[in-house]
């Protein structure tokens, strides 16, 4: 049995902003934090929203609306644990309070060194007693010890505090932990690590004056039972998918009729990664394209809606052909991102002082920015469709082999001569509508880039996006009457539309053997799991550390961590994924730098080594960390501590302990990850989501059941020991109920709760 906890930000708008900048403008951005990240900021901080987790528990199918920003107060932001033992122990004249300061970890870097100098302040019943100043730590160790006397009966609480001590201006706050001495009397001894609480005394701004921000937030906790407790849901669904080869089965349009629009994206990702799981993905989308064909009699409305087949198909063109549409369109949105282009062909929207000068610095007319902008247009288009028509074979053979399905079905569906594209536009719906053009759009969404883009290059990928949406919709009298100012692109359309039936028919060319041959091929390499580049730390003579760096493509697949100078070079194996033992962040003041990791690992002759690697942002030190901790989460002897500075000299810079064996003083994190959707597939858990919806209409499917079993004169559904009823359905019943006992059996309670950690965004 296992937890699992996800969270899911979304953040859409703000609006009433302050203006920091003296144009009377601001540059706003946001930063996410979850509970300990670094809150140290060289930005104009304009203000903050906090979702508490009672707040998120109210709200268990996630927040969303407006929120208002609210001062952002240093003695509020605070960060990290305290570790205290606290006695009451006898005394000369009566009984003592014994207070022992052991260590803090991970608190908030409040100079500019990236690092602070923090003491503890102890108060209790009037007195005060402080520990000594441990010099630029974040992870300081003090293990002194204070007494207080105690009284009979006091109400006195103890509060420990601490401090940043500084020279010359006023010691910065950096949490506080109070106790109830009434309970310290009954337990006579309380030990562990506390959690630093802001000092929140101070009276407030008014709320909405610093403005708003627009957020959908959804946090969720679950309780993964064993694999074998899933086993005949899992079951009960393939062998619906199963016989979809015979005609739709009962189960999966049930399921799609109870699921409402608003989690069918969530129902249909987990579906598919089931599937996915199981080798049944192409079998599942079949089932879906023979129920969405059965319920069409318009080919012009097939696949438009939101409906089951659509979103499945969606999510799994993101997990099995994301590194595909990188490689086809990766060049293309670079290239426009680095020309920077005014482009703009409605005449509505023309802003010639915005393309500067030609010539003897002769304006430009509005037709001649048209005609510029429509050359440059065709240009990508031409390029991207070239691409396109030579990726045939790069195409993973499980989409290609999808496509073919549907490519089949829908002809089957429509086959007269009248409808001779249908067939096309239905493999064009998903992969140019749902899944290329999207893509160009955001390309920051499908890592195509690490920012998004700026207002003249979004026009742009638009405008591309509109001509892609166009070829793939064939080039309908529809789709031209839409907007006529596309009319110069016309000719690039056509001849796309031609490339494009050309590429698709090559593309369902795909048979079973063919199939098999490519996925046993693929299978035998080990594709990259994240790749770029980085900067690798070195050392110099006996393993001593420099803040020198020198930059390196790095790849990570299921095998290793490689490198090489450029990514077309040969990769050496820099570390073995079986070795890794820690993916860790380094604190800030150790390279001067806060977007470095470390990665512990052991070499051959199993000897602990430390490589210290760079990343170019936070975004992306974020997602290195995060795929080098889920490619070793199964490995042995994974560290439960670490050591968030390096070994200088003689000592820890994060701790300055002098044992460079010694235990870490910060915890690892080897569970917290980002979701992607290159993830590795996690059956239990998909399999306790699909549940978890299951049971949310569970009435829906007794009452459908009952519907069915009078129209059929049947009996009611058998629930009690030992029973074996034969129709899915009945059994689907039977599946929950089991399921919904062995989660009352376990400790985590009946029902998977919606609660979890605080969170906290600044802009």
């Amino acid at each position: 049995m296992a937890k699992r906890s996800s969270l899911s930000i979304r953040i859409v708008e703000g609006k009433n902003l302050p203006a920091k900048d003296i144009t009377g403008s601001s540059d706003p951005y946001c930063i996410v934090k979850v509970d300990n990240e670094p809150i140290i900021r060289r930005d104009d901080v304009i203000g903050k929203v906090c979702l508490t987790r009672d707040t998120l528990a109210a709200h268990p199918k996630g927040f969303s609306g407006w929120a208002h920003l609210t001062e952002v107060d240093p003695d509020e932001e605070v960060q990290g644990e305290i570790h205290l033992r606290l006695e009451v122990v006898p005394g000369p004249r009566a009984r003592r309070l014994r207070c022992s300061v052991l260590e803090a970890r991970d608190l908030a870097p409040k100079d500019r060194n990236g690092a602070s100098d923090p003491f503890v302040r102890v108060r209790y019943n009037g007195r005060t007693q402080e520990t000594s100043i441990v010099k630029k730590s974040c992870y300081p160790r003090w293990n002194e010890t204070f007494e207080f006397e105690l009284e009979e009966g006091a109400t006195e609480a103890l509060c420990v505090e601490a401090w940043d001590w500084d020279l010359v201006s006023r010691n910065d706050f950096l949490g506080k932990v109070i106790f109830n001495v009434q309970r310290l009397w009954a337990t006579q001894q309380e030990e562990g690590w506390f959690r630093l609480q802001p000092d929140q005394s101070k009276s407030r701004r008014g709320e909405g004056s610093l403005g708003s921000l627009q957020l959908e937030v959804r946090l969720r906790d679950e309780t993964v039972l064993p694999s074998g407790c899933y086993q005949p849901l899992v079951r009960l669904l393939c062998c619906e998918v199963k016989l979809g080869t015979q005609g739709p089965g009962q189960l999966i349009p049930l399921i799609e009729e109870t699921t409402s629009t608003e989690c069918r994206q969530d129902v249909a990702t987990n579906l598919l990664k089931l599937f996915l799981g199981q080798g049944l993905a192409k079998d599942f989308l079949d089932l879906l394209f023979q129920l969405e064909l059965g319920r069409t009699s318009e080919a012009n409305t097939l696949f438009r809606s939101n409906s089951l087949a659509s979103k499945s198909m969606e999510s799994f063109l993101k997990v099995a052909g994301m590194r595909y549409l990188h490689g086809v369109l990766g060049p293309i949105i670079d290239r426009v991102f680095e020309e920077k282009k005014y482009v703009e062909l409605d005449p509505s929207k023309v802003e010639v002082k915005d393309v500067g000068c030609s010539g003897l610095h002769r304006p430009q007319t509005e037709a001649e920015v048209l005609e510029q902008s429509a050359q440059t247009l065709r240009t990508h288009l031409g390029a991207l469709l070239s691409a396109l028509s030579r990726s045939v074979r790069s195409c993973p053979a499980v989409v290609r082999a999808t496509f073919r399905q549907l490519f089949r079905r829908v002809r089957e569906r429509f086959p007269s001569a009248q409808h001779e594209n249908v067939p096309f536009i239905a493999v064009t719906s998903f992969l140019c509508l749902r899944f290329f053009s999207p893509a160009i759009m955001a390309p920051k969404l499908f890592h195509l880039r690490e920012r998004h883009a700026d207002a003249r290059t979004s026009r742009t990928l638009l405008l591309l996006a509109k001509a892609v949406q166009n070829v793939g919709n064939m080039d309908t009298p529809a789709s031209r009457a839409k907007e006529a100012w596309m009319e110069p692109l016309q000719p690039t359309v056509r001849q796309g539309v031609a490339q494009l039936k050309d590429f698709i028919t090559k593309l369902v060319d795909i048979e079973e053997k063919e199939e098999l041959d490519l996925q046993r091929a693929l299978s035998l390499q080990a594709p990259p799991v994240k790749e770029g580049p980085l900067f690798i730390h070195r050392t110099k003579g006996k393993g001593h550390l420099m803040s020198s760096f020198k930059k390196l493509h790095f790849s990570l697949t299921t095998e290793a961590l490689s490198f090489a100078k450029t990514p077309s070079s040969k990769k050496s194996a820099l570390v073995k994924l079986a070795n890794i033992r820690a993916a860790e962040k380094v604190e800030e003041k150790s390279f001067g730098s806060s977007h470095v990791m470390q990665v512990i690992y052991e070499d051959d002759a199993g000897t602990p080594q430390t490589v210290y690697l760079q990343c170019k942002c936070v975004n992306e030190l974020n997602q290195w960390l995060s795929a080098l901790r889920k490619v070793s989460i199964s490995n042995p002897g994974l560290l439960g501590s670490y050591h968030p500075g390096v070994f200088r000299g003689d000592k820890w810079s994060c701790c300055h302990q002098k044992d460079k064996s010694d235990l870490g003083c910060d915890k690892t994190r080897s569970r917290v990850t980002l979701q992607e959707w290159n993830d590795p597939l996690d059956h239990d858990l998909e399999a306790q989501l699909i549940y978890r919806h299951l049971l949310g209409v569970e009435a829906a499917l007794r009452e459908k059941h009952r519907e069915l079993s009078a129209g059929t004169g049947a009996g009611s559904v058998r629930t009690g020991p030992g029973a074996a009823p034969e129709d899915p359905l009945a059994q689907l019943l039977q599946v929950l109920q089991d399921l919904q006992e062995a989660h009352s059996s376990s400790p985590a309670g009946s029902r998977p709760s919606g609660l979890s950690r605080p969170l906290a965004l600044q802009t």
